[in-house]
């Protein structure tokens, strides 16, 4: 496996959190960005071709249309809401008990380079939110971009189990702690409360740590 570097991963992402109305009523915006060295056919097919999702991500079962169901095994769930390919996709992201949305969007950014942009989107006053800030999501996003981005540049699959190691692992952990800073910033950069926003950050690293 290549060696992470971690430091470089975590400047290479951008990430935002906002508002938005929804049919649902006000939501919050998590948004994650990378821009990796291919094409966007390229990494179009990396985030929709259900034999190559695993290779980065995890096991998923479904059928990846519109209308269609999809299962991450032991993550999420949901609907196929719209795809218009090369460009976006959303679906419905169903996981403990409760409905979020993901918007999805892959541009070109030319010169064999590719723009990846996840936009998760919650109804405000969502338990995990008010628990752990945008980190609950954000921190499972730098995840998956992460195993992504070694995909791409190395065209081999990532063992699930080796990201579950690596994690445990002082870069691992150290990775995580930087992603959840990195969504604290975000969050303040939003006009979330200093104080509070720093507890659910806490109270985030904790749980992905093991220690809550």
């Amino acid at each position: 496996m290549t060696e992470i570097d971690v430091d470089h991963q975590i400047s290479a992402v951008a990430r935002t959190v906002g508002k938005r109305t929804i049919d649902a009523g006000e939501a919050h915006v998590v948004t994650i960005k990378q821009t990796y060295d291919t094409d966007q056919a390229d990494l179009w097919d990396a985030v929709t071709n259900i034999e190559r999702i695993p290779r980065w991500l995890m096991p998923i079962s479904g059928d990846l249309k519109v209308g269609g169901s999809y299962q991450l095994h032991g993550n999420a769930g949901g609907t196929i809401l719209t795809c218009d390919p090369p460009k976006s996709f959303t679906a419905t992201w169903e996981y403990g008990g409760n409905t979020s949305w993901i918007e999805v969007s892959v541009g070109d950014q030319g010169a064999n380079r590719a723009q990846l942009v996840i936009e998760h989107i919650a109804v405000v006053g969502d338990e995990m939110s008010l628990q752990f800030g945008p980190g609950a999501v954000g921190i499972g996003w730098d995840s998956m971009v992460l195993g992504l981005a070694l995909h791409l540049s190395t065209g081999e699959a990532v063992d699930p189990e080796f990201g579950e190691q690596w994690v445990t692992t002082a870069e691992g952990r150290r990775f995580l702690a930087l992603s959840n800073d990195a969504w604290y910033e975000a969050n303040i950069a939003s006009g979330a409360e200093p104080a509070a926003a720093r507890a659910a950050a806490d109270r985030c690293l904790k749980a992905y740590y093991g220690e809550a």
